[in-house]
Formats: structure tokens, sequence, C-alpha cells
């Protein structure tokens, strides 16, 4: 790869990331292409070199962020050692690290905000199920072992979903020992939802 690619990867990244923080923060409607290059400290013409328009923007976006998260958690769910309890304990803690300390604001894409577009919306929904089933397949693995005990599957699912979204809110302003020490209280407070004795799995 040349230098000018390089550079022009950098580029693109960077406009990828306060493209999804600001939808993130704003939503679909509320953010122009204008709102993105003020941000950025450019001019709007400038974007158009990248991208053609705002949907383009938006959905590259979207897919650089779930493709990358999402990725990052299948790889670490796939090779992790230990049992389902402790791969489980790991990629709840990533998750959240990964909340925090690089998409804090662009979480929010994910809650699939009514207003996006259709386009957009399925795309966002799709990477959810993506997302979901790294979880999902974790917490069947323990089940079948009889490591976890749950009440139902699907409400364990998204109490730790609902709890991780969240994450952003409770620890982005703390000092980095404060952080750390946070990630691992979420993620043993969570490991309780699966604790053998908390209810029968359904």
């Amino acid at each position: 790869m040349s230098r000018t690619e390089r550079k022009r990867g950098r580029r693109v990244e960077q406009i990828l990331a306060v493209a999804a923080e600001l939808f993130g923060e704003r939503g679909y409607d509320a953010v122009s292409l204008e709102d993105v290059a003020e941000r950025l400290d450019v001019t709007k013409g400038s974007l158009y070199y990248y991208f053609a328009g705002k949907d383009e923007l938006a959905t590259a976006a979207i897919e650089t962020l779930g493709s990358d998260w999402t990725g990052r958690l299948e790889a670490m769910a796939a090779s992790a050692p230990g049992s389902a309890g402790e791969r489980l304990r790991a990629l709840i803690r990533a998750h959240v690290a990964i909340a925090v300390r690089e998409y804090p604001a662009a979480l929010r894409l994910f809650l699939v905000p009514r207003t996006w577009p259709d386009a957009l919306r399925a795309r966002i929904t799709e990477m959810r199920r993506r997302h979901d089933q790294v979880f999902r397949t974790l917490l069947a693995e323990g089940l079948e072992s009889g490591e976890f005990a749950v009440v139902a599957t699907g409400t364990t699912l998204q109490a730790m979903h609902a709890a991780m979204s969240q994450a952003p809110l409770w620890c982005a302003g703390l000092a980095e020992d404060e952080q750390e020490r946070a990630f691992d209280e979420l993620a043993d407070t969570l490991m309780k939802l699966v604790s053998p004795g908390v209810g029968s799995a359904r």
C-alpha cells in the first residue's frame, strides 16, 4: 500500500468515526454533512471526495463500526481459552471497554431509531443480530454443559445488552484505574445473571 493510500485510509477512518459519533448523539435526521465537516474542521465539499452523500456516509459508518466491533468479539469468543463462563466474562468486559474507550456515542447507533431510513435500519438490525449471536452462542454452550442456569435466555441477553449499552454513561468520566475496576464490577454483576441457582433455563 502506498503512502497516499495509507493517508487516504486514515482520513476515511477519521471521517467515519466522527460521523458515527454524530449519528449516535443526534440521530440520523438531525445530522447533515455540514455537521460532520464542522466537527472535522473541513469543508463540506471535501467530504464529497470520499462519500457521495449522507446515506453513503451513514452506511459506511454503520458497516465499519459494526464489523470492527463484532469481528473483534467474534475472534475473542473463538480463540479465548477457558470455560464458557470465563470466556463470557471476558467478552462482556471487552465489549464494555470498547464501548467506553472507543465508541461511547456511536454505541447508540445500534439502538435502531425508528426515524432512520428503512435500508439503514435493516442493516443496523442485521448487525445487532450478528453481535447478539456472539453472546448467545456462549450462553448456549454454558447452559448445555450445566455451567450456567438462567430464568430465560432471551431476557438474560436483553438485560446484558441493556446494561452494557449504559456503560459509557457510567464510566466515561472515571479515571483509568477506576474504569478498570468498574469494568470488572459490571462484568461480575452481569455474570450473576447466568449463575446456577438463579432460575431454570427456558
